[in-house]
């Protein structure tokens, strides 16, 4: 069997994604992607939040957005959903988002540079406005 380095499983599972720029990210939350910020409850602390984003730590993130999983959120309605994985600098959402892609959630992608650079580009608030994450984050509050 053959091994990999964790740079070469990265750049493995980036050409398999078609990664947005901070600048793709209003005109994917237009058409109804959904943000999910996959970063530990601490690193959210400590960096920022992105309110509107729909937060799933990484550890849970297949289970919650699998729609034939019994522990699937209802956002998770089939595997059409279009999902923009971020983490803080855009390493971990690269995996995350190939493995999303594995399971079948073909539109799954990720956000270069993460939250960082959401945050040189003064778009923290981008996902404000992104209405259908109000029912979902009360429901996921309550988790």
């Amino acid at each position: 069997m053959s091994r990999l380095t964790i740079d070469q499983m990265l750049e493995n599972a980036r050409a398999e994604l078609r990664r947005l720029y901070v600048y793709d990210l209003p005109a994917a939350l237009a058409r109804g992607a959904i943000l999910v910020d996959i970063r530990p409850a601490a690193q959210r602390v400590r960096e920022g939040s992105l309110p509107g984003a729909l937060v799933i730590e990484r550890n849970v993130l297949e289970w919650r957005l699998d729609p034939t999983s019994s522990a699937r959120l209802s956002l998770a309605v089939d595997h059409d959903v279009e999902w923009i994985i971020f983490c803080s600098e855009g390493y971990t959402s690269s995996l995350a988002a190939a493995s999303l892609q594995q399971l079948g959630l073909h539109r799954a992608t990720d956000l270069i540079g993460g939250y960082q650079a959401l945050k040189s580009a003064g778009m923290t608030s981008v996902a404000v406005a992104a209405p259908h994450f109000a029912r979902e984050l009360n429901a996921l509050a309550a988790l």
